[in-house]
């Protein structure tokens, strides 16, 4: 008996068909995620899904870089996420959900879902 990869590997596309800076988007495990190429051989998958306004546009935000955080960034509320941990760069209550990605033989892989390993419940109401 042959030890399985406890992750489910999905091939998703070849990486040369990602264009670098640019989102792209994929079925994966059934769940709607965005494809992040940064560079030539780096990948990132998040949940094509704005906590902030509930709709399935992160793929065509604007990727960036701030030091060594590469980022994606909303143009309509300007708020931003870590693409290799999904968290909020401006309110750290918020985050998206982040995928295990690999590249291999030249073809871009997404796996499961990575454990949050922060908080995500939504700051409290304001008193008033």
């Amino acid at each position: 008996m042959t030890s399985r990869d406890p992750v489910e590997w999905q091939p998703v596309c070849p990486l040369s068909e990602l264009e670098i800076e640019r989102g792209a988007l994929a079925l994966v495990h059934g769940q709607a995620v965005a494809l992040f190429r940064v560079d030539e051989t780096t990948v990132h998958a998040l949940a094509n899904h704005d906590p902030f306004d509930r709709h399935a546009t992160l793929t065509r935000w604007i990727v960036g870089r701030d030091g060594d955080v590469p980022f994606v960034a909303s143009p309509a509320h300007k708020h931003a996420f870590d693409l290799r941990t999904g968290q909020c760069l401006d309110d750290p209550h918020v985050s998206v959900t982040v995928y295990d990605v690999k590249v291999a033989d030249g073809m871009v892989l997404v796996g499961h879902r990575k454990p949050v390993a922060v908080d995500v419940s939504p700051p409290a109401a304001p008193r008033g």
